[in-house]
C-alpha cells in the first residue's frame, strides 16, 4: 500500500475521534462556549427583608414600621458586560486556535510515524533478499569447497555473513513491530494491531525557500494563529479591566410595614454606586498591566514569526540534502556497486579475484541500498512537517516517480540432491 495524502488524511480522522489529546482539546473549546454562553448582562437581583426591634425610646413601629424589604438591581452600564462577553469569546478564539494546533501537532505525528513504518518494510525486504543471497552463496561456496577450489575460509565468511543478515533481519522486524505500536498509540488502537505492507513513495522534487513560501507558512502556521488569538484575548481582557474604574450602578426599592396591621407604612426609591475615584491609580495600574501583557504577546508573536523563518530555512536545507543524498545513492552509488559486484564476483567464479572483495562490495550495495530507503523516508518526513506544521500545500506533481534501483541479481547455483 502506497502512502498518500488520503492514506494520513484517513489515520487522521480516525485519530479525530479516538486520540485523548484531540478529544480534551475538544472539550476545552466546548468549555470556554458554555463560559461565554453564561456571560450575564444582568447580575441577580438582590432582595432584602429586616425586623426592627424599637426600645421605648426608639421610634413607634406602629408610625414607622417594624418590617423592611427591598429588591435591588445592579445596572449593566459603561458597556462592561459587553467587554466581559468578549473577553469569553476571545477564550473560544484562543481553545480553538489551540485545539487546531494540536490537531495539527497530531497530523504530523502521525505522517512522520507512517514513514518508519514504511522504512522497516522497505529495509526488511531488503535484509531479506541479502539474505538469500547471503544462503546462495553459502551452498555454492561449500560446493566449491569440495570441489578444492576454495579455501574453508572463504566457506566461513560466507556463514557468518548469513548470521548477521540472519540477526540484522530479526532485528528489523522487531523495530517494525515498534514503530506499527507507535502508530497504533497515536489512533488509540491495540498497539499488536496489525499493518498493512506500507510503500514509502519515491524521492520528491527539490523545495526552494522563497518569500511566497514564508508567507504561507506564516499564514498557516497553527503556532501563528495561537498567537494572535491570545493577543486579542489580552487586548479584551485590558477594555475589560479600563472598565472597572467606572463606577457600578444599582437602582432599588425598598418599603415599610407595620407587622400589628399588615400596612404600609412608607417606601424609597434609592440609587446606589460606588466611588471608585479614590482609587484611580490602582485602576491605571492594573490597565497599564493589561497593556503591557498585549504588548509581550505582540512580541512573542514577532519572536514567533523570525523563529518561524530560521526554522523553515533550516527545514528547507534538510529536505534538500535528504533529497541530495538519495539522488546520490540512487543515479550513482547503487549502481557502479552493483556493476563493481558483478564483476568481482566473476572474477571470483574464475578464481582470478578473492571473497572478501566480493563480501565488501556486496556491503556496500547493502548499505547504498539502505542509505537509500533512510534518505527517501527523511526527505517525506521533513515534507510532512512542512505540509502539516506550517500548512504549505504541495501540488500533486512535487512528488515524481523515479526509477527504482535496480536489484542485484544473486549468482545462480546448481543443488545437487
Amino acid at each position: 500500500m502506497p502512502i498518500t495524502a488520503a492514506l494520513i488524511e484517513q489515520l487522521v480522522r480516525e485519530a479525530g475521534t479516538n486520540n485523548p489529546a484531540l478529544l480534551a482539546a475538544a472539550e476545552r473549546v466546548q468549555a470556554a462556549r458554555q463560559q461565554t454562553a453564561g456571560v450575564r448582562s444582568w447580575e441577580d437581583p438582590m432582595f432584602t427583608l429586616g425586623y426592627a426591634v424599637t426600645s421605648s425610646r426608639g421610634f413607634k413601629s406602629s408610625e414607622e414600621g417594624d418590617l423592611a424589604y427591598g429588591l435591588e438591581q445592579k445596572l449593566p452600564l459603561w458597556g462592561k458586560p459587553r467587554s466581559a462577553r468578549q473577553v469569553a469569546e476571545a477564550e473560544v478564539a484562543v481553545a480553538g486556535a489551540n485545539a487546531d494546533f494540536k490537531r495539527r501537532q497530531i497530523r504530523g505525528l502521525i505522517a512522520r510515524a507512517v514513514y518508519p513504518l514504511a522504512l522497516s518494510e522497505r529495509v526488511a525486504a531488503i535484509l531479506r533478499e541479502d539474505l538469500e543471497w547471503s544462503e546462495t552463496m553459502v551452498e555454492l561456496t561449500l560446493q566449491r569447497y569440495r570441489l578444492g577450489t576454495v579455501l574453508q575460509s572463504d566457506w566461513l565468511r560466507m556463514q557468518n555473513e548469513r548470521a548477521k543478515r540472519t540477526e540484522q533481519l530479526r532485528t528489523e522486524l522487531l523495530q517494525r513491530d515498534q514503530d506499527g505500536a507507535a502508530l497504533n498509540r497515536l489512533l488509540r488502537r491495540d498497539l499488536r494491531s496489525p499493518w498493512p505492507s506500507l510503500r514509502l513513495p519515491e524521492v520528491a522534487p527539490p523545495i526552494a525557500y522563497t518569500p511566497a513560501l514564508v508567507a504561507v507558512a506564516l499564514q498557516n502556521d497553527a503556532r501563528v494563529a495561537v498567537l494572535r488569538s491570545e493577543i486579542a484575548q489580552a487586548t479584551a481582557q485590558a477594555e475589560l479591566v479600563r472598565r472597572q474604574r467606572y463606577p457600578d450602578v444599582s437602582v432599588g426599592l425598598e418599603g415599610r410595614q407595620y407587622s400589628g396591621d399588615a400596612g404600609l407604612r412608607s417606601g424609597f426609591f434609592t440609587v446606589k454606586m460606588n466611588l471608585p475615584w479614590g482609587n484611580a491609580e490602582k485602576y491605571r495600574a492594573d490597565h497599564r498591566r493589561e497593556q503591557s501583557r498585549v504588548q509581550a504577546a505582540e512580541l512573542e508573536l514577532a519572536d514567533y514569526e523570525l523563529t518561524v523563518r530560521e526554522e523553515l530555512h533550516h527545514l528547507v536545507q534538510r529536505i534538500d540534502t535528504a533529497r541530495r543524498q538519495a539522488v546520490l545513492y540512487r543515479d550513482q552509488i547503487i549502481p557502479r556497486a552493483e556493476q563493481a559486484i558483478t564483476a568481482a564476483y566473476a572474477a571470483w567464479e574464475t578464481q582470478r579475484g578473492m571473497i572478501n572483495d566480493m563480501l565488501e562490495l556486496r556491503r556496500q550495495v547493502l548499505e547504498g541500498r539502505l542509505l537509500f530507503a533512510r534518505a527517501v523516508t527523511e526527505q517525506h518526513q521533513l515534507l510532512s512537517e512542512l505540509i502539516y506544521y506550517y500548512g504549505v500545500e504541495l501540488r500533486p506533481v512535487a512528488v515524481a516517480s523515479a526509477p527504482a534501483a535496480a536489484a542485484p541479481v544473486p549468482p545462480t547455483v546448481t543443488r545437487h540432491h
